[in-house]
């Protein structure tokens, strides 16, 4: 049976991906490069919540594994190194834009 945790988790997921792909676009197509570091960095943002929460899905929703703990520390990582370096760079783009 799904508990209604999984579609929090799948709609979170899915928000973060959602995200991640639109400020990806952006970027893409943004000239101003003041604006493109903020565009980047709100990819990073969106892309180290989607990596916490694909960490979160492998420790609670799954029986506990060797692999899976493997997984889910290596997400974890990246995840928080993604929002780690998306703060960052939000906050160094932000000041240049005012």
């Amino acid at each position: 049976m799904i508990a209604w945790y999984h579609y929090l988790f799948f709609a979170l997921i899915l928000l973060a991906l959602l995200g991640t792909v639109v400020y990806s676009y952006r970027y893409r197509v943004q000239k101003d490069p003041v604006r493109r570091g903020l565009l980047a960095a709100r990819m990073n943002l969106c892309m180290g919540a989607m990596l916490i929460l694909f960490a979160l899905v492998q420790f609670l929703l799954f029986e506990v594994s060797k692999v899976r703990v493997v997984l889910g520390v290596l997400f974890l990582l990246l995840g928080f190194f993604n929002l780690f370096a998306g703060l960052r760079n939000h906050s160094f783009y932000s000041s240049r834009k005012a």
